[in-house]
């Protein structure tokens, strides 16, 4: 794997007027939309199937398979959901993407509620970035102008209606199916499946519900085919993508990468680990994916090969942690955000991950015994495949992950009756020394 950066959705963002539909367009924007507007719709769904297209969102389905999922026997209209309601503690790939380049996304959004036969789509933004829900709309606005969006697109005769919705802050509603209940205006909790969106999603009817990036990729593909996008990445995981890296990293940010780069060649391009430190753990994709080790240097950063080796890849928010950092400290500062963050719905996740913020908190703070260790994981084996979503199996990732790299540590926290760790030396949530 070459450590060769692919800026591709990122490759404008040092323009200053980049969020502009001018700056847009001067680039070659909205060329692939007036292509896929003069294409049949199963041509483009055959096209995103054959470039081995997997979701950016975090579990990697096939996008063009979860399109060809619509019955056609159904005669509800259909809906294009974009999730955008980025929350994953670590990852931070589609907000810079929808703050430096919205027209990408909206180009994406045309082109996929083209390709299934919609004539509406929603954007379900993060209610708490408003400056990215204020540039979405903006450009929003700026294509319903040029005759990009609303009716007769491009003089094709397809019409389509695009809202920007802003959430209200809660974690659970990057789930999908919380995500459909709370664009009906109900609380955000997870439905039950089956049946999935598919089938009867948004108001009960077919519906495509994809994530940022997935959708932002679209425009290239339709653009340069299917051969170009299966020309990066491994056989089963085609295509470039985000790698977030943060935390303990010389220079942290976006790099736009080959699927299957990885860590060692990000770190080379990233500066290393911050200077007089060494690579302690990290997370593949975000918080909610087990934990790697110095060990995962060199695992390909693709969807078989991280899972082969015992974590996700999930969003690729890779959080680079030296040895400064106390890992039950770290642990306890995830579990407590899912345990604030749940939904409360089923018990599994709601007991779980309040008894796990305690029992960790006793062991940061010297008052555990070795027999907590033993309760965490009895707790996690009751969270995991058991909970109404994935936020409990994300949950009992890094826990599980930790004591099984790091059981040494925990126990030292009872033996030495606090954190040996000195925490102002960690700055352990931030970018730098």
């Amino acid at each position: 794997m070459s450590n060769t950066l692919t800026p591709i959705l990122s490759r404008n963002w040092d323009r200053p007027d980049s969020f502009t539909l001018e700056g847009y367009r001067a680039t070659g924007g909205y060329g692939a939309l007036r292509k896929a507007v003069t294409m049949e719709p199963d041509a483009l769904v055959d096209l995103v199937k054959a470039s081995g297209l997997r979701g950016r969102g975090g579990a990697g389905f096939p996008t063009g398979m979860k399109w060809g999922f619509l019955p056609k026997d159904n005669p509800n209209p259909r809906y294009l959901v974009v999730n955008a309601d980025e929350s994953e503690p670590g990852t931070c790939k589609d907000i810079p993407l929808m703050l430096a380049n919205p027209h990408e996304l909206i180009e994406g959004v045309a082109i996929s509620a083209y390709a299934i036969k919609c004539s509406q789509a929603f954007i379900y933004v993060r209610g708490e970035v408003l400056h990215v829900i204020r540039r979405l709309r903006h450009a929003v606005a700026e294509a319903y102008e040029a005759g990009l969006l609303g009716k007769d697109i491009l003089g094709s005769g397809f019409d389509l209606e695009v809202v920007v919705h802003s959430g209200a802050g809660a974690y659970i509603c990057g789930e999908e199916t919380a995500l459909l209940d709370s664009l009906e205006g109900y609380r955000g909790q997870p439905r039950l499946k089956p049946p999935f969106p598919a089938v009867a999603g948004l108001y009960a009817s077919p519906t495509v519900v994809n994530n940022v990036e997935s959708i932002a990729s679209v425009p290239s593909i339709v653009d340069n085919g299917a051969d170009w996008f299966t020309s990066m990445g491994t056989e089963k995981s085609a295509g470039f993508g985000f790698f977030s890296l943060s935390g303990h990293v010389t220079r942290p940010g976006q790099y736009e990468a080959p699927l299957g780069i990885t860590l060692r060649e990000l770190l080379d391009m990233a500066g290393g680990v911050r200077a007089g430190h060494s690579l302690k753990f990290w997370t593949p994709g975000g918080s909610s994916t087990p934990i790697f080790t110095d060990e995962h240097l060199d695992t390909p950063l693709d969807f078989e090969s991280v899972g082969a080796a015992g974590s996700m890849l999930g969003t690729r928010a890779l959080q680079i942690f030296d040895e400064t950092t106390c890992v039950v400290r770290a642990v306890g500062r995830w579990i407590a955000f899912y345990a604030h963050e749940s939904c409360g719905k089923c018990t599994p996740c709601r007991e779980g991950n309040f008894w796990m913020v305690q029992v960790l908190d006793r062991l940061e703070n010297g008052e555990g015994t070795e027999a907590d260790l033993d309760k965490l994981l009895d707790i996690c084996d009751n969270l995991l495949g058991r909970a109404f979503c994935a936020l409990g199996d994300g949950a009992a990732s890094p826990v599980m992950s930790s004591i099984k790299y790091f059981r040494q540590e925990y126990i030292d926290h009872v033996e030495r009756g606090g954190c040996p760790f000195d925490h102002a030396k960690s700055t352990v949530w931030g970018g730098g020394a």
